[in-house]
């Protein structure tokens, strides 16, 4: 192929055509690269050193993983990397993982659901203690629609405690309590600007939630929270000009609850959206992507669908910061792209939301499966045959039923009475409550590294950890013990660059060899 080309005199290197020396150059991504022919004309190759004796084709500047995604995002966050980690729940995601993200100069979240207030509390003092003057940490709030008041008390806790950042996980619709974290506090600056103490991003797996985020809240509801005194009417008349989110995170097939829906179905799709409300409304609404990303690859994907920003989750569940047991980190280390199932959801069993975990290694997944299968069929603990009684007595709970609702009664007591009332004249409520207790527990049990219950540890993690363990083998990242969450976050974005430059050598031509591909190396 003969390949048109203005020469250029620009000193010296040695130009790569060979598979071996473009492999090197393209992992020198820090460089210029310049695309040049052979002197027959028939040849592209690549050189990261200016040379006189070669036609250059094209010209591409340095790269850095910093500047893969949106700059005005990092700008915002006071980050230097377009990358988001954290928020699972109960804790797994906590405050030394927040920490380490953040001191690395990337957005860490506490994974607040499933915790009480006064542990959220405790988490956010000390949050702020250890990280003075920064901004770039927050707490997931997740969404519960059977108990409205707990997402108000979070919110409160959040709100009072100052944590300067807030993702909304979970929501289907907007919530006084979403509305109330987005616009308490807003004022206007000298120059007439909308200013919000704090910055609301609000994660979402389908198009007419993302749609909710991305305009003002309605009238009726801000109204609403003018009228119990959450906002005041200033604050109010502020949330009508600016969208609910600054920030939305597209969801796509995570761990944990999920939709399914495919990243590149669904990013491209509220991307669209995002645009049309920016005519409509006039602000700028920045996209992340989230869900299957699990290795440079997919993170790199990503970046060039549009995202402005990435959020991990599964491969950091492993991390040595995260709130799980050693026992468990083990197992997630083992897990393979195939070895996950949908599972129904703790919070939820009766109605059928899902979540996404491990099943290699624990008989977690199918057990739950069982326990929503009697659920469905029966109408209460009272008329389980007895076959069915003792195979759950036996090989789930490994306690009397009996024993089991007392557990589940005491523990209800103090988290929400209400259900117990509900219990007491639906039998079919009581057995949710029991078999949740099972639900429940095995995300304790995961997180304690209780020996006897490792068969029912649950641990939420989708394809991208499997993705991740096959990435990672046969370097030092398949130990767990060297998974910090940064070490993760860096070799992810460091071989991001790598992809991203070889994707941008390929589209001009030149072969590049599948051996470019990144490997884990010790980046900090």
């Amino acid at each position: 192929m003969s390949v048109s080309a203005s020469p250029v005199a620009v000193g010296a290197g040695a130009p790569a055509f060979t598979a071996g020396a473009v492999v090197d150059c393209v992992r020198r991504f820090r460089e210029h690269a310049h695309v040049v022919t052979d002197p027959d004309g028939r040849r592209l190759g690549v050189v990261t050193g200016p040379t006189p004796r070669h036609h250059v084709v094209g010209s591409l500047p340095p790269l850095y993983p910093e500047w893969l995604g949106g700059r005005v995002f990092c700008e915002a966050h006071g980050v230097r990397f377009p990358y988001v980690a954290g928020e699972m729940a109960n804790g797994i995601a906590g405050t030394r993982l927040v920490v380490a993200l953040a001191k690395a100069g990337m957005l860490g979240f506490f994974g607040a659901a499933g915790l009480e207030p006064r542990e959220v509390e405790d988490a956010v003092r000390e949050l702020g203690a250890a990280l003075p003057g920064r901004a770039n940490w927050g707490v997931n709030l997740g969404h519960t629609p059977g108990r409205p008041d707990r997402e108000r008390r979070i919110a409160e806790v959040l709100l009072r405690g100052g944590a300067p950042r807030i993702s909304l996980s979970a929501f289907t619709d907007l919530t006084p309590t979403a509305v109330r974290c987005s616009a308490t506090g807003l004022r206007l600056d000298r120059e007439g600007r909308v200013v919000r103490p704090t910055r609301v991003l609000a994660k979402v797996s389908r198009p007419e939630v993302a749609e909710k985020f991305l305009a003002p809240a309605p009238a009726a509801l801000l109204r609403s929270l003018v009228d119990r005194g959450d906002l005041t009417e200033e604050q109010a008349r502020l949330a009508a000009r600016v969208p609910v989110a600054e920030d939305v995170t597209v969801e796509a097939d995570g761990g944990g609850h999920t939709d399914g829906r495919p990243l590149t179905a669904l990013l491209p799709a509220v991307l669209a959206l995002r645009d049309r409300h920016v005519q409509r409304h006039g602000h700028h609404v920045r996209v992340g992507a989230a869900g299957g990303l699990g290795t440079p690859e997919s993170v790199a994907a990503a970046f060039a669908l549009g995202a402005e920003y990435v959020v991990t989750g599964s491969v950091n569940q492993a991390a040595v910061e995260a709130g799980v047991s050693d026992a468990a980190k083990r197992m997630l280390a083992e897990v393979d792209i195939a070895d996950v199932a949908t599972v129904p959801a703790p919070d939820a069993p009766a109605p059928g939301v899902r979540l996404q975990v491990a099943r290699r290694g624990t008989l977690f997944a199918a057990r739950a499966a069982r326990l929503h299968e009697v659920h469905r069929e029966h109408a209460g603990l009272h008329a389980l045959p007895a076959s069915v009684v003792a195979e759950l007595e036996q090989e789930v709970f490994r306690l009397p039923l009996a024993r089991v609702w007392e557990l589940a009664r005491e523990s209800w007591r103090r988290r929400d009475p209400a259900q117990l009332v509900r219990a007491e004249r639906d039998p079919k409520h009581r057995m949710a409550l029991v078999f949740q207790w099972y639900l429940v527990g095995s995300t304790r049990w995961a997180i304690t590294g209780d020996p006897d219950r490792r068969a029912d540890y649950q641990l939420w993690c989708g394809p991208a950890l499997g993705a991740f363990n096959r990435w990672a083998a046969g370097s030092f990242l398949a130990e767990p013990g060297n998974r910090t969450v940064v070490q993760v976050a860096l070799n992810l974005l460091e071989g991001a660059a790598v992809t991203t430059r070889a994707h941008q050598l390929r589209t001009h031509g030149v072969a590049v060899p599948a051996a470019a591909a990144f490997r884990p190396v010790r980046l900090v």
